[in-house]
């Protein structure tokens, strides 16, 4: 069967016939061989198997279950909290932000989460991480968490622009739906982040172990 190759390079078109025969044998197939632009053979290649592949689809904030939670001993959880974290002598607080996923189907949680802490309705401090961390498959039941670290009100070095709030806007990564998540302590009461400064840093997001899970209070 005739092969023809296309004009590259402004080489003119070539063109090959390759005739098969072959007495008292049926035609299985023809191989055709195109010329590389200076008229070499190009490499042969080896057959490549062809397997699909099934992509989940990303996590979306409405098909997680949040929590948002200190994990600091009660650091900036109120008046106990503030006493707390004064005698500690700390500059740095910790909590955890975790998502569960809720749907019956896997997803991929692909990147920082958002996170808003809201002073007013203009005014708020956000989360935000380094890099580009790597996507966190999530099957049904399964969590990801990502650590949280901020300077607390009162600490040494802390900005004069702080926000205190019992609740925080969060959002899945790359989705524009948001919803609210109240804080709570390490034994699940509610609590409230006391935060100064433009940013609270973000942990890459990683599984949590199910075995963490019941020390959650899911909301």
């Amino acid at each position: 069967m005739p092969a023809t190759t296309r004009r590259a390079g402004g080489l003119t078109a070539l063109t090959a016939s390759v005739t098969l025969t072959a007495a008292g044998l049926a035609l299985a197939g023809c191989t055709t061989t195109t010329a590389t632009p200076d008229g070499s053979a190009p490499p042969a290649t080896a057959p490549t198997a062809s397997t699909p592949q099934t992509t989940a689809r990303p996590c979306r904030t409405a098909s997680l279950t949040w929590t948002l939670s200190l994990v600091d001993g009660g650091r900036g959880g109120g008046a106990a909290g503030d006493r707390a974290g004064t005698a500690h002598g700390g500059s740095r607080s910790d909590a955890r932000l975790v998502a569960v996923n809720k749907g019956p189907a896997a997803c991929v949680f692909t990147g920082y989460p958002g996170l808003e802490i809201h002073e007013g309705k203009a005014e708020s401090i956000e989360g935000a991480g380094p890099g580009h961390p790597a996507a966190v498959p999530l099957p049904a039941g399964a969590a990801v968490a990502v650590g949280l670290r901020y300077t607390p009100r009162g600490a040494k070095g802390a900005d004069t622009w702080c926000v205190r709030q019992g609740e925080a806007v969060v959002r899945a990564p790359r989705d524009s739906g948001a919803v609210v998540v109240p804080v709570r302590d390490a034994r699940g009461k509610a609590a409230v982040l006391d935060v100064c400064g433009n940013t609270i840093v973000m942990a890459p997001p990683g599984r949590l172990a199910q075995s963490a899970l019941h020390t959650e209070a899911p909301l």
